[in-house]
């Protein structure tokens, strides 16, 4: 294995990492900033109220996203299991 091989390793991992973390961080992101321009209008600052639709954003994107999900890191794992033999010191 050359250093391309590697690179290309190292790329499709991060590339892997970004696309399979993206939609629950987003969602997480918007369910926040709703949440706080809803605690800055109401003048409510209540912890549980930030953290629960947080949680509930997360639990609806992994049932939406879940199976991308699933199915991307299988894929990376099956494209990096069947390079293992071309791994040469």
């Amino acid at each position: 294995m050359n250093i391309d091989e590697y690179l290309r390793l190292g790329q499709l991992g991060i590339e892997t990492a970004v696309l399979v973390s993206a939609p629950i961080l987003v969602l997480g992101l918007v369910a926040g900033l709703a949440v706080s321009v809803f605690q800055a209008a109401t003048q409510i600052n209540d912890a549980a109220l930030a953290f629960i639709p947080k949680i509930a954003a997360a639990v609806i994107g992994l049932l939406f996203f879940g199976h991308f999900m699933i199915n991307r890191i299988a894929s990376f794992t099956t494209w990096t299991y069947s390079h293992i033999a071309n791994i040469t010191p």
